[in-house]
């Protein structure tokens, strides 16, 4: 029983250290390119007020 306990642990480990090497992999720098683009475009407060 205590080797299904070992196995099991490895395994809850194994995809604990799978998603945060896709988090800082991925999404992290997915999530500052999207930050960035949204501080660089232009505001238009305006045509926004003309809208409504």
């Amino acid at each position: 029983m205590s080797v299904f306990g070992i196995v099991l642990f490895l395994l809850i480990g194994g995809m604990a250290f799978w998603m945060l090497l896709f988090l800082l992999g991925f999404v992290l720098p997915y999530w500052i390119a999207l930050g960035v683009f949204e501080k660089m475009r232009p505001k238009r407060i305006f045509e926004d007020e003309a809208e409504h």
